[in-house]
């Protein structure tokens, strides 16, 4: 396979033209879904859909593993989702894992042969990005008509997401481990149902909506949608039943149960216009669905066709636009930690100007170059914790925090580089990121460690031109000997980097 095929949203930063394709493919615990849109004159236009259900979140045993069948099955589809999408350029596709990929022990041991099987990338993201995801792809479907708040529930196989937001921007998202597949599965494995199991499983998973379900009543909202496979099926149930025409309210809720409770097994289930794929996973789903009702205090929700994967699709027209999320991230994070933002910039300015000069023969993309501007603004963040090692301390905090806009292998990304970029670089550093992505980590590490020195100062500092030359795995700065000569702390900084950056795999070299 051509590894071109495999950068991980390459150049998605370049502009949109007339008539370019786009594809977005969510990963979800119970279904992978693929969109294909057409921009044209400023919009997507959606070309085609597929939908296969996989159950990914069935094979999921409790050590983390997946077992051979799903795991297959899962590849299968992917490999089906590749063909179709063969002629799209990669940096044009994203696909999206969610929560069962969070919850592997090994999540590279099923990506790996996944990314080969489907010809591109993929990207695992938090619950609380998928939820932001969400949002963006219901308010994209349903533009609001003022500026008041809704609730968004997203109820999928293996997590349900729940977000309060105004217009396309999220104020509230959290990600609870309660889902249709997982669900039924924890408290109906048997197949058997009954009011008493029922009552005594809402309790539990009630439970998990009351961790905010007091701040979200607080804040309120004026409209409530749902989206994704089971607010679908049991609206259509709803309307089925002429309880409703399409929308879940309170009421239709529990006749809805009422009738699945009249069945003692799971495959006994007979509700109208529920689809046989669907019947062994509902009982989770419902019940999902009716504790985020009693505990949020909901009455009505609507139902919407949109999910993820518009989300996607919206999010990758921002990001080739001028509103990336990402951007307004990092600019959130700089306040938040107090970082010097006069040093980051200079930082950054001198890391792209290297950049700019290896970037052919290191064949670094726009995406890259976009991680080390982000890189060089938050190499200080550790500051805030502890001056010593902070750069371990600003590493952990940009890996672990939930930054809208990020998947957890672009946070990674960030992570070494903010982890690398002073000190003895660790063997470990990279351990986290996907082969595919060490290449360009290792360079850009580098770059950025370079620029850090220059401005060890913390001033603005009368830098000359500098010229870099980087040759295969060797990286060689040239400054003009009397400039240098004048600045014996930073000669003594270049001439020890050799012997802090030999985890990094390059050579270094100084005139």
């Amino acid at each position: 396979m051509n590894d071109a095929r495999l950068q991980a949203t390459a150049s998605q930063s370049q502009p949109l033209v007339d008539g370019d394709m786009l594809a977005a493919i969510d990963l979800g615990s119970n279904s992978y879904h693929m969109v294909v849109a057409r921009y044209t004159l400023g919009q997507l236009r959606i070309v085609d859909r597929l939908r296969e259900t996989v159950r990914m979140a069935e094979g999921l045993d409790a050590k983390g593993g997946l077992v051979v069948e799903v795991r297959q099955r899962a590849l299968q589809c992917l490999a089906r989702f590749g063909q179709r999408i063969r002629d799209i350029p990669p940096h044009r596709v994203r696909a999206i894992a969610t929560n069962t990929v969070r919850r592997l022990a090994a999540p590279q041991a099923f990506l790996m042969p996944a990314e080969t099987a489907l010809g591109h990338a993929i990207e695992v993201v938090s619950g609380r990005e998928e939820a932001r995801l969400v949002y963006l792809g219901v308010a994209h479907a349903q533009p609001p008509k003022n500026d008041q708040r809704r609730l968004v529930i997203d109820v999928g196989g293996g997590s349900t997401e729940c977000i309060i937001g105004r217009g396309f921007a999220t104020i509230e998202r959290e990600s609870v481990q309660v889902g249709s597949i997982a669900t039924t599965r924890r408290f109906f494995a048997n197949g058997r149902l009954s009011r008493r199991k029922w009552r005594d499983a809402l309790i539990e998973v009630s439970a998990e909506f009351q961790q905010f379900a007091s701040a979200y009543r607080s804040l309120g909202w004026h409209e409530a949608i749902g989206t994704s496979g089971t607010n679908k099926a049991i609206g259509e149930i709803c309307a089925t039943m002429k309880l409703t025409k399409g929308a879940i309210t309170a009421e239709a809720l529990a006749t809805v149960r009422e009738r699945l409770l009249r069945a003692e097994h799971i495959d006994d289930i007979d509700l109208p216009s529920l689809s046989a794929d669907r019947r062994p996973i509902i009982a989770g789903g419902l019940l999902a669905l009716e504790a985020a009702f009693d505990t949020l205090g909901l009455q009505r929700m609507m139902v919407s066709k949109a999910a993820l994967r518009e989300g996607v699709l919206h999010d990758m027209l921002g990001r080739a636009g001028d509103a990336d999320p990402r951007e307004a991230s990092i600019a959130a994070l700089v306040l938040r930690y107090g970082i010097d933002q006069a040093q980051g910039a200079r930082v950054a300015a001198t890391a792209l100007a290297l950049f700019e000069q290896v970037a052919a023969a290191w064949s670094l993309s726009p995406d890259d170059r976009l991680m080390l501007n982000w890189a060089a603004q938050l190499h200080e963040l550790g500051l805030s914790i502890a001056h010593s090692q902070y750069q371990v301390h600003g590493a952990y905090v940009v890996e672990y925090s939930d930054i809208a806009g990020f998947s957890r292998q672009e946070q990674q990304f960030l992570a070494a580089l903010v982890r690398t970029h002073r000190r003895k670089v660790p063997k470990s550093a990279f351990e986290a990121l996907p082969d595919r992505l060490l290449p360009e980590a290792r360079r850009l590490a580098i770059l950025l460690r370079v620029a850090v020195l220059l401005h060890r100062g913390h001033e603005e500092a009368d830098i000359p031109d500098l010229r870099v030359v980087a040759e295969g795995n060797m990286l060689s700065l040239q400054l003009p000997p009397r400039w240098l000569g004048e600045r014996p702390l930073l000669q003594a900084d270049l001439d020890g980097e050799p012997g802090e950056i030999g985890a990094l795999g390059i050579v270094f070299r100084l005139g």
